[in-house]
């Protein structure tokens, strides 16, 4: 068994095992040839951040900003054509924008950068149920949302999927998403006719019908419960280690930036692997998937991008 920071950087298959490397900021690096590659890019926890961080915003000055993002996302869609850009919810909420524009602004600009799906984060609650179903048109991508059942809230309904498969480079890709508790967080009366289910109970039930059902390659988790918690409470952790076959959590909700993806490894089972890029979007996470002709996933590299005023548009 080889220790978390060896694994992380190698570049070289380990007997039938996954390795991540290149842990650097990279817009090229070589691969193999006859190999097929996925780049996923994502975010969480935008959180209405349309321009960049003013000056007093101590290490976070300068930073963020959509059509930054818009620059880099393009850039790297460039080098790498074959590729998914997710979010992690909690798009809602921090700026006068929203105060304003009530998230459509948000949903209008990630639809202008091409964002393929993102769940459900609890400030997405903010303005009720209604105040969601409002604005969800502006967004021209779909909301993956698999631990909330909206039953008795059908107008929210229209606008989520349980589930995601998506066909890329010649891969299946299965998405699903999770919702943190509302307990706490989001008052009853704002998230009517919306329940939520235990996250690893439906984590195993969403892995089963995307692994066995559709014959999903690669299968990812767009997660809003959080990285890890003190009292133990169900997080990315938790479910990373209790349910097997995930083989990305992309995380949001407690506003964790994680300088490397966390490798999960259990015992005679695939790794699952953990990323979370902070908050308001002054971080792009990028992780590449490398398959075989026969669509097994062989490595993985992995980098944060800085959004700052590289990608100024001119």
């Amino acid at each position: 068994m080889i220790d978390r920071k060896t694994f992380l950087k190698q570049s070289a298959v380990v007997g039938a095992g996954l390795t991540l490397a290149g842990l650097k900021p990279m817009l090229g690096y070589s691969r193999n040839p006859g190999m097929k590659l996925i780049t996923i890019m994502h975010t969480n926890d935008t959180h209405a951040r349309i321009d960049p961080f003013p000056a007093g915003s101590g290490s976070l000055a300068g930073l963020g900003g959509a059509a930054r993002r818009m620059a880099l996302i393009n850039k790297i869609r460039d080098k790498y054509p074959h590729n998914l850009l997710l979010d992690a919810g909690d798009t809602f909420q921090g700026t006068p924008y929203f105060n304003y524009y009530n998230g459509a602004l948000d949903f209008k600009l990630m639809s202008m950068m091409g964002y393929d799906a993102s769940t459900i984060g609890n400030h997405e609650f903010d303005n009720a149920v209604e105040g969601f179903v409002e604005v969800a048109p502006k967004a021209k991508f779909p909301f993956v949302s698999s631990n909330y059942d909206f039953i008795d809230a059908p107008e929210m309904a229209q606008f989520i999927r349980e589930q995601l498969v998506l066909h890329v480079n010649g891969v299946k890709v299965g998405i699903f998403g999770l919702g943190v508790d509302f307990r706490n967080l989001v008052l009853p009366h704002l998230h009517k006719g919306v329940i939520y289910y235990d996250p690893v109970l439906v984590s195993e039930q969403m892995v089963r019908r995307l692994r066995t059902e559709q014959q999903c390659d690669l299968v990812i988790c767009l997660s809003h419960i959080g990285y890890q918690y003190s009292d133990g409470r169900v997080s990315d952790v938790v479910v990373a280690n209790e349910v097997d076959g995930i083989d990305l959590i992309i995380g949001g909700h407690t506003h964790t930036l994680l300088d490397e993806p966390v490798i999960i490894e259990k015992q005679g089972k695939e790794p699952t692997i953990i990323s979370q890029v902070g908050h308001a979007g002054v971080v792009l996470g990028q992780i590449d998937f490398e398959f075989d002709r026969t669509n097994r996933l062989r490595r993985t590299w992995a980098a944060n991008h800085r959004v700052d005023q590289t990608y100024d548009m001119v």
